[in-house]
């Protein structure tokens, strides 16, 4: 007799449910290592089915750990599942674990692709640059505004000489330069930090063919290469290049209802970080790149009739599209393409 499994994961224990023919057969809780889970899996549910859990924060962990002990562990989305688990009269952890067993059941949920270790960590390198970035900007706004307080501007620049402008305003301002000098050495050393991330992301860009592909796009760089390449890591994931605009939640919302038939925003559902990059590099061809091309040209007479704003998420659609053709293709970038809709 075929058993059924759902898992309610959090921080410390999970909630575990069993099902088998329609009835609930066993549930509790243990600690959230997929080690212990696979060993209660072992001696409550031998021959089990499926082992159902919604995406969350230890969800790659826990698929690749259950996966390994042999177990079939499917992740699902937990948007969908929420939708289900909301039925129930109460909230609780038991709760959701009974949904989510009575869904790996019946079979009704979508089931997400789960990233490899190596894909997540590109993407952890990419998060931690960006997020010592803004930590770095958010410094030298302090700088600024502390010194300005006391009659010293910090004339424009960055870099080295920014830090050569408040080291010289502080000359004669003892005092504060008790105070600023920390922040200023804080500022220095996450700089040097990006600095050494982001040499690991051109490195790993220069050994990667695929990303020297996406490259040759104007206005792509090894940030966006790489992070592009970490989340779809395969093109074959997609069956047809339009869909990951879809997927990357920049194609717009629809909303039917009888007479009432609109358009919405965009639906901003997916990698928001990879979203922003590809926003960021449309806002670039459309702006500062001087090499001509077909992309960049329907984006301009785009921003004509639509405004910048909406145009450069046109622009960004498209140049998702056209990243995953160039994958799938090996081909570089072709200045003729993109000049229709």
């Amino acid at each position: 007799m075929a058993k059924y499994i759902g898992l309610d994961v959090s921080m410390k224990e999970t909630a575990v449910s069993i099902r088998c023919e329609g009835k609930r057969i066993w549930r509790g809780k243990c600690a959230s290592d997929p080690k212990i889970i696979a060993q209660l899996v072992r001696k409550r549910a031998p021959g089990v089915e499926r082992i159902v859990f919604e995406t969350g924060p230890l969800s790659v962990w826990f698929w690749h750990a259950l996966t390994a002990e042999g177990l079939p562990a499917i992740c699902i989305d937990a948007r969908h599942a929420a939708k289900a688990l909301d039925m129930a009269p109460n909230k609780t952890d038991a709760n959701d674990a009974d949904g989510l067993a009575q869904l790996a059941e019946i079979g009704y949920f979508k089931q997400v692709r789960v990233k490899t270790f190596d894909s997540m960590l590109t993407r952890a390198r990419v998060a931690a640059r960006t997020r010592l970035v803004q930590i770095t900007v958010e410094l030298s706004n302090q700088i600024r505004g502390l010194m300005k307080t006391f009659g010293l501007v910090v004339p424009a620049g960055r870099g080295s000489v920014f830090e050569k402008n408040v080291r010289d305003l502080l000359a004669d301002e003892a005092s504060l330069a008790r105070i600023i000098l920390p922040l200023l050495e804080s500022w220095r050393s996450l700089r040097q930090h990006v600095a050494e991330l982001s040499r690991q992301l051109v490195s790993e860009a220069r050994q990667s063919q695929d990303c020297q592909v996406l490259m040759s796009i104007p206005g792509v760089g090894s940030i966006t290469a790489t992070s592009f390449m970490a989340a779809i890591e395969d093109p074959a994931n997609f069956k047809k290049s339009r869909s990951v605009g879809a997927w990357l939640g920049l194609t717009t919302r629809r909303y039917q209802s009888g007479e009432i038939d609109y358009d919405g925003h965009i639906s901003r559902r997916g990698d928001k970080h990879l979203r922003g990059l590809l926003y960021e590099a449309a806002v670039t061809i459309l702006t500062r790149s001087q090499a001509d091309s077909g992309l960049r040209e329907w984006g301009l007479k785009l921003r004509e009739r639509i405004g910048f704003k909406r145009a450069a998420v046109a622009v960004a659609r498209k140049l998702a599209v056209i990243m995953h053709t160039m994958l799938k293709s090996g081909e570089l970038f072709d200045p003729g393409i993109g000049a229709t809709a």
